[in-house]
């Protein structure tokens, strides 16, 4: 490995921390500035980065103002802190890693789109399941033809309850206004994937979700409005905090346990008070949130393919896909085993469509978890890969998508919410998107 990609990053959150360890185990990067506004993070990074103290910073302002000293810039912010230092970094001719969503609106994601293209800079989004093993061994499937022309799909996504209170009852996604959408923030992954898989652009969609059960009126009586202040329902509720974040290992990998910037977790005390200061202690049925608890997308696309998806966080957790052709079909449960049902045109005995050659096709050698701290079945590690491709050594892999895409994708999200919130009107994409 010849070359060094260096690089400033923008937010050292979970996802930020997380691919700066990805890109120092791919071995082709170097860290050599960071905004970031918690002091400890900060520091905590420079020290372990080795990052020179003149390029560390707690706002992306005073970063940005020293000029484009890196490869790239990489944007890991909370979703409606990504336009302006994505903006400000494409400006200087930084290529841009740009967490997803692009944007939480419409408007924003197209400027951010025209101002990369007119500076000629690549912004990668990181839908990362374009770059798991499982999804190119798919894509790679339907390339060659052993599906025949696809017809439909049928993908959910269970966000997992556990995750979903964390994250979209409790923590920082929890309401609109404060960040967006439950379908841009958790599901622009899946509806991109997809268009990728198709190959096909979205041309009409609809919708149709609510917010049903995270709710007040489904608060149980007696329930106080923080966990910690002795409820009398927690034997039995699966979200009490307390069982959460103190008792019991839900937190695979240990991303949903308050921790130190060093990844050391909080010891009891520690959690105690940070669930008496925080959501993360409210009661998940007497918090604020507003995002939709679960939700269905049905999608028409260019060349004639129809799509449906469906998000839920009542489930353990995991996407599963079926998708049908002309010339058989192929089901996965855990996005790792594949399950191949083809039409053998050799055999004339064969009278059962789907039925004459069946395959079991491993994607991965290990069992790869599909959450964010397994790494995304292995997109947190293959995006990485492909990014270090293009910027050092000019090559374009068929996962990674151009500004255009990503944009045209989330326009997709934008008009299913619009049409949910319509009361499921079809949205039609043509050049933008409307509703009929």
């Amino acid at each position: 490995m010849e070359k060094k990609l260096t690089y400033v990053l923008i937010g050292a959150g979970h996802r930020g921390k997380r691919y700066t360890e990805n890109a120092y185990r791919h071995g082709g990067y170097q860290l050599v500035g960071i905004a970031e506004p918690d002091t400890k993070t900060r520091e905590y990074m420079r020290n372990l980065y080795h990052i020179p103290p003149e390029n560390c910073f707690a706002s992306y302002h005073e970063l940005l103002a020293k000029g484009k000293i890196a490869d790239f810039c990489m944007i890991c912010t909370q979703d409606r802190l990504h336009y302006d230092p994505a903006m400000q970094a494409i400006s200087q001719g930084y290529p841009l890693l740009l967490e997803k969503p692009v944007a939480p609106t419409p408007e924003a994601c197209v400027a951010i789109r025209d101002a990369a293209e007119a500076k000629h800079v690549p912004v990668v989004i990181c839908h990362v399941l374009r770059y798991t093993p499982f999804a190119r061994t798919v894509r790679k499937l339907i390339d060659e033809g052993e599906l025949g022309r696809i017809v439909n799909i049928i993908h959910f996504e269970g966000v997992g309850n556990i995750h979903y209170a964390h994250s979209f009852v409790r923590g920082a996604w929890h309401n609109t206004a404060d960040s967006s959408m439950m379908l841009l923030a958790k599901s622009c992954h899946d509806i991109d994937l997809l268009q990728w898989l198709l190959q096909s652009q979205c041309t009409k969609v609809q919708s149709f979700g609510s917010l049903t059960y995270f709710r007040k009126e489904n608060c149980p009586p007696g329930a106080p409005r923080r966990c910690t202040e002795g409820c009398p329902h927690e034997a039995l509720c699966p979200y009490s905090a307390v069982k959460i974040y103190c008792d019991f290992p839900f937190d695979e990998g240990g991303w949903l346990a308050p921790c130190h910037p060093d990844g050391a977790r909080y010891s009891r005390e520690e959690t105690i008070r940070w669930l008496n200061e925080t959501n993360y202690g409210t009661c998940v049925f007497q918090g604020d949130n507003d995002v939709v608890d679960h939700q269905t997308v049905n999608l028409e696309y260019e060349n004639g393919e129809t799509a449906v998806f469906t998000m839920s966080p009542f489930d353990f957790g995991g996407r599963r896909i079926h998708i049908m052709g002309t010339k058989g079909e192929l089901i996965s449960t855990d996005f790792n085993t594949i399950e191949l049902f083809t039409y053998c045109d050799e055999d004339p005995c064969s009278d059962r469509f789907g039925h004459s050659r069946r395959a079991t096709i491993k994607t991965s050698a290990l069992t790869i978890g599909q959450s964010i701290s397994a790494g995304h079945g292995g997109g947190d590690v293959g995006i990485m890969q492909d990014l270090y491709d293009l910027l050092a050594e000019g090559k374009q892999s068929a996962s990674l998508s151009d500004i255009r895409t990503s944009v045209a994708n989330h326009l997709t999200v934008f008009a299913a919410e619009r049409s949910r919130l319509s009361g499921g009107k079809t949205a039609v994409l043509e050049n933008g998107w409307n509703l009929l």
